[in-house]
């Protein structure tokens, strides 16, 4: 019989790793451990957050700041340069202007007269000169913002100079309303105290009015011509220049003795506007402080009295050479706290010498007189700025001879 094989036992094959299933063992109750102490890396976290965000608030803080300064400056620089473009369009469009040398421009007319310089039939002078880009241009001397209004009270000088008469002021309830008052002026001389003059106020004795226009068509003479009305209806604005040369005066030792008609040199005039170092502009309006309303209102009731009947006060010097000065610096129009601008009476031989002939008659340049610029010349000397803006509204008198001022510089 056959003896039977013997069972051989196969090896099992090795078998590709599979992660055998796994068993359900029962979790062995974890050992109680300690609790862990709180790391200190939060906090170091939360610390350098904190440092970051306020670092990024610095940085904010400091960019808007930047961007506030350079919007700053941009706008300063913007301001600037409009003014300078004012400025150079002021002077692009302003009208050419003779030299006094050049006079007449028109046959006929007077040596030195400007007739026909603004047109045949103009009345109002050298106020032309005010063109709207001069007077954006005269903005940039507002710098304070401070307001001086330049009038007197209509009742001072009192008494009144010049032979003209003393008003009387009224003030009344209004009929039926005692609730309203109302009030009048009666014999009331618009010259009497600060002023324009019109430039029919006064006229060359051969030659006539400014700009050869005929008596009979002049106010007063038989017309309304050149009466005050026209630069009433026009209005002034420009830039203003304050000539202290009282102050000037003060410091180099001069004086001035206010009850003689005592002549300002020319000189002196321009020797105060040097040591302010302001320069004059075409179109400037010109004001010239020689310290007569605060002699003035500080004087006695006799000198007062003494003035008004006879008048006699100092003033810019009254020459040609003045007159051809004051053309070729081209300004508007010249005012003063003297009550004539310039010294009168004339000294025997000089009546011809006089300013008001030039100047209103053949310039029709309007010429102020007792402006009062008391603080408007304190505070120049104060910031020492001697230029400032300045406007003028004179009373809309239909054939007026003259006006109060109504003026005001603005700093």
């Amino acid at each position: 019989m056959a003896k039977p094989k013997k069972k051989i036992k196969k090896a099992a094959p090795k078998s590709r790793k599979v992660a055998p299933k796994a068993i359900k063992h029962k979790k062995p109750k974890a050992a109680k451990r300690p609790a862990p102490k709180k790391s200190a890396k939060p906090m170091r976290g939360r610390v350098a957050e904190v440092v970051t965000a306020a670092t990024r608030a610095s940085v904010d803080l400091e960019s808007a700041a930047g961007r506030l300064e350079r919007a700053a400056v941009r706008k300063v620089g913007e301001v600037a340069a409009r003014a300078t473009h004012a400025m150079r369009s002021a002077l692009s469009h302003a009208p050419k202007i003779p030299s006094y040398d050049e006079l007449p421009v028109r046959a006929g007319a007077p040596a030195g007269a400007a007739w026909g310089v603004f047109g045949d039939d103009d009345e109002v002078g050298t106020i032309n000169l005010l063109t709207p880009d001069r007077v954006v241009a005269a903005t940039s001397s507002i710098r304070t913002g401070k307001v001086f209004a330049l009038n007197l009270p209509i009742n001072i000088p009192d008494p009144p100079l010049f032979t003209r008469g003393k008003h009387t002021h009224t003030v009344k309830i209004f009929p039926g309303a005692e609730f309203v008052l109302d009030d009048f002026l009666d014999n009331f001389y618009p010259q009497a105290s600060s002023q324009w003059d019109a430039l029919a106020h006064v006229k060359h004795p051969v030659h006539g009015a400014y700009n050869g226009i005929p008596d009979i068509e002049i106010t007063g003479r038989g017309g309304t011509r050149l009466g005050i009305d026209n630069l009433a209806r026009r209005g002034i604005a420009g830039r203003g220049v304050l000539a202290d040369v009282a102050r000037y005066y003060d410091r180099v030792g001069k004086s001035i003795n206010f009850t003689k008609a005592e002549s300002i040199p020319l000189d002196d005039v321009k020797a105060a506007l040097e040591e302010e170092g302001v320069e004059l502009q075409a179109g400037d309006i010109l004001l010239i402080r020689i310290g007569w309303t605060k002699f003035y209102l500080s004087a006695s009731a006799h000198i007062k009295e003494e003035l008004s009947k006879e008048t006699v006060v100092p003033g810019i010097e009254g020459s040609e050479r003045t007159a051809r000065w004051l053309w070729d610096n081209h300004l508007a129009a010249v005012a003063s706290d003297s009550p004539a601008l310039e010294a009168l009476p004339k000294t025997a031989g000089n009546e011809m010498e006089f300013l008001h002939f030039h100047m209103l008659a053949f310039f029709g340049m309007p010429i102020g007189e007792m402006w009062n610029l008391e603080g408007l010349a304190e505070d120049c000397a104060s910031d020492g700025n001697y230029d400032f803006f300045l406007t003028s509204a004179p009373l809309n008198i239909p054939g007026g001879v003259g006006s109060p001022p109504n003026a005001l510089a603005i700093k």
